[in-house]
């Protein structure tokens, strides 16, 4: 293994001084040169792909090294069950190209006179990566996005459109309608009866068609945030439309509906900026004009009675140096140094996440990740910004529950590429976890999925959420075709990993870009949407990392503030748990598990326990509520670490909160 891992480096050396060497002035026309090149290039890819085959077959990881298939691909799993796995919708696929293959470039030597082409014995072998750069793919045209939920209603965005499903009592989803609507990335937030959903590619049109958009500027087009009524679940109806000039990457709902209807959200658009033609003061990066639409987010407003008014009411430059007011004021874009990597400039905001009973936003801005103080929500303030050596392109944020922590994660190549081979380095495409301390992010550590993954594998960290164990900070994440990884960082220094699951590639010798967009915990169940191949359910099973009572107790968790049974992507709601005996356990276990806590005290606790449930269907019990109340778990004088203490106080309020239930 160190022999091959000491080869990649040296043959990866050789790309980098081929790089360097097309870096110098005049490189580009000089044909020979460039020829030369090339051929460095491609000969040193195919050997490193072939060495990262060697190193995956040594791996001791289950992941490495799953057979492929569309939908019959070899599967690895720890601690989690999949209980369910759907196809997408009809009508949300191409049902000649389900997989969504390239397509090959037109043979350029089918044109060359006899004699001339290449012979077919020496026809040149490329690289996986270079063969996939070289096809022509599908835009992404077909592929699953994102989720929101809202009661019994699970909604999957996609480039086409979105789905609306019913979940059943097992959890289970079930289609109720499609709407097609292409334009694509199609990011979907739900706020009473209305869905919210992101629009950024030109294709885009107004009425939802789809022969798309082919000239420069039309008043045909739509790049922005639509609003549809779904108050009718069978029949949404588009309601509002607000056009924007970088259109909608994602978008965050920050508040409402406040008391006089407002629903406020900010936009994230990451497209290229339109046509000032076609949308009025859509200005481009012109040297020293301060209008240009880069370096900044859009805030908008929605009035719930009338989305049709829809509009946005600022577009602060939140990355301006304060001092000069220079609207690029943050990171430059470039590296860092040696062996560092490549970070694109910050000059937009990929996702904003918002967690508003603090008061606080986490912005993974591109170059940069950024918090936010938006006590003044249509106003956000920069409060605080941290730089990566080994982040190429800021995609995400999550808050932990207490809102003391943040979790960024680095999309390296874009999500289309592999770059979870044995050789890559592990603080690239990873996770980066920092503590709130004083208003100020502190880096703690990195997290990456561990398992290597082929050439054929397109992979790094993308979307997840928090799965709401109390009293510990755990994180269910996607990671496109290198699977889900289920992550404990309650320990911020040291970020474990306590279940996975993982499929082969979608094609044994093509890197069709798959895998999850998605993953996210609601209400006792994880779903997750692939982008190639459609919806699955998994749930977490009992385990050396996770008790069976943690798990039902996650479970009861409901968002302390606003609608009981909500969850989107972007906006962070601290979840609770109601005083039940299935949390009392779940901190129980927590504290045996450290030692914290003495067995005789537990075997009572537990023997008390097991009387609620019977007794609560009885109407109550008066002797026993005395019993509970009576455990003393005071940590007054207690010489035990802040966590230990946090959980010994949690129980103590459980319990107390069980004694006046009965």
């Amino acid at each position: 293994q160190l022999f091959l891992s000491l080869m990649i480096a040296h043959h990866d050396g050789a790309i980098k001084m081929v790089e360097e060497l097309r870096d110098q002035p005049g490189s580009t026309y000089d044909p020979i040169l460039n020829e030369f090149a090339s051929d460095i290039t491609n000969d040193q890819a195919v050997e490193i792909e072939r060495m990262n085959l060697l190193l995956i077959g040594l791996s001791s990881d289950p992941r490495a090294g799953l057979a492929a298939g569309l939908y019959d691909a070899e599967e690895a799993i720890m601690n989690m069950q999949l209980l369910e796995s759907q196809r997408k919708p009809m009508g949300f696929y191409d049902p000649a190209n389900p997989a969504e293959r390239g397509a090959e470039e037109p043979d350029k030597d089918a044109d060359m006179e006899d004699g001339e082409s290449v012979a077919e014995d020496e026809e040149e072998i490329t690289s996986i990566e270079e063969e996939a750069k070289n096809r022509r793919y599908p835009m992404l045209s077909f592929s699953n996005t994102d989720m929101a939920f809202r009661d019994d209603i699970l909604v999957t965005g996609s480039y086409h459109g979105f789905n609306i499903y019913s979940i059943n009592e097992e959890g289970f989803p079930e289609l109720i309608t499609s709407v097609i609507c292409p334009g694509g990335q199609g990011d979907v937030s739900l706020v009473g009866d209305l869905l919210i959903y992101s629009v950024e590619e030109t294709r885009g049109r107004l009425d939802c068609g789809l022969e798309g958009v082919t000239v420069d500027a039309s008043l045909d087009r739509f790049r922005g945030l639509r609003i549809f009524d779904i108050s009718d679940l069978s029949r949404p109806k588009q309601v509002g439309a607000v056009q924007t000039c970088r259109g909608s990457h994602t978008h965050s709902v920050v508040s409402g509906p406040t008391p006089d209807g407002k629903i406020l959200v900010y936009n994230s658009g990451t497209g290229s900026v339109r046509e000032e033609e076609e949308l009025e003061q859509c200005i481009e990066d012109i040297p020293g004009d301060d209008r240009t639409a880069l370096f900044r987010i859009d805030v908008i407003e929605i009035p719930v009675d009338d989305p049709s008014q829809s509009r946005i009411i600022d577009s602060p430059a939140v990355f301006a140096d304060p001092e000069t007011g220079v609207l690029a004021g943050l990171w430059r874009g470039g590296d860092h140094g040696e062996d560092s990597q490549e970070t694109e400039i910050t000059d937009q905001c990929h996702d904003i996440t918002v967690f508003p009973s603090a008061n606080l936003a986490a912005g993974a801005c591109s170059g940069n990740g950024i918090l936010f103080d938006i006590t003044d929500p249509s106003k956000p303030k920069r409060i605080d910004v941290v730089s990566d050596t080994g982040f190429a392109y800021w995609h995400s944020a999550t808050f932990n529950n207490e809102g003391t922590k943040v979790l960024f994660t680095d999309e390296w190549g874009g999500g289309g590429r592999a770059r979870c081979r044995a050789w890559d380095p592990l603080n690239w495409g990873a996770d980066a976890i920092y503590d709130i301390i004083d208003e100020k992010l502190e880096f703690r550590s990195h997290y990456k999925m561990p398992a290597p993954q082929l050439e054929t594998e397109n992979c790094v960290a993308h979307n997840g959420s928090i799965v709401p164990v109390p009293g510990r900070d755990i994180f269910v994440q996607a990671w496109y075709q290198g699977g889900i990884s289920v992550i404990d960082f309650t320990d911020s220094l040291n970020p474990i990993e306590i279940a996975y699951f993982d499929r082969g590639p979608i094609m044994e010798d093509e890197l069709i870009t798959g895998g999850y967009w998605s993953v996210y915990y609601y209400e006792g169940a994880i779903y997750g949407t692939e982008i190639t191949r459609g919806l699955d359910i998994l749930k977490l099973i009992p385990s050396e990392y996770l008790s069976e009572n943690e798990i039902a107790a996650a479970a009861l968790a409901y968002p302390m503030i606003g609608h009981r049974r909500a969850f989107n992507p972007q906006q962070q709601v601290p979840m609770d748990w109601p005083a039940s005996p299935e949390v009392a356990r779940a901190y129980i276990d927590q504290l045996q598990r450290d030692k914290a806590i003495d067995e005789k005290t537990v075997e009572q606790i537990i023997e008390k326990l097991d009387q609620v449930k019977i007794e609560m269907e009885m109407g109550g019990n008066n002797r026993l509520a005395r019993q509970i109340n009576r455990f003393s778990l005071s940590v007054e004088g207690l010489n035990a670490d802040v966590q230990t203490k946090s959980r010994l106080e949690r129980l103590d309020a459980t319990l107390k909160g069980i004694s006046e239930s009965l």
